[in-house]
């Protein structure tokens, strides 16, 4: 299955979206300020994804500016990060497409172009 996240007020999440929509690939859309990734989601896509944490934040978010997350996560463990992320789903960068053994994070036009 293939999970597509995003913020519907976004303007670069509605480009992510419109590339998908163009390859005609399908996907469960989930608005990830009502439903944010869990922790268990956001392990998950680490360790299935070998991905580093930091690439799942928001840092030119509102929130991430406002917590002052650039110096606060320099002292956090990487169990309190993912709880903090899965707090709130501003924090999360976006959109996010899942599928079998692929990611992508945040838009790219190029990356995301070469979704199958």
């Amino acid at each position: 299955m293939n999970l597509f996240l995003w913020y519907p007020k976004c303007s670069t999440c509605q480009k992510a979206k419109k590339c998908l929509d163009e390859k005609n690939i399908s996907y469960q859309m989930r608005d990830i300020k009502e439903e944010p990734l869990s922790k268990e989601e956001i392990v998950k896509i680490i360790q299935n994804y070998k991905i580093d944490l930091k690439k799942l934040w928001n840092t030119s978010g509102i929130l991430y500016r406002q917590k002052n997350l650039k110096e606060v996560l320099q002292t956090m463990s990487e169990n309190e990060k993912i709880e903090l992320l899965a707090s709130d789903g501003m924090l999360v960068k976006r959109p996010i497409f899942m599928s079998e053994g692929q990611i992508r994070i945040g838009f790219k036009k190029q990356e995301w172009e070469e979704i199958k």
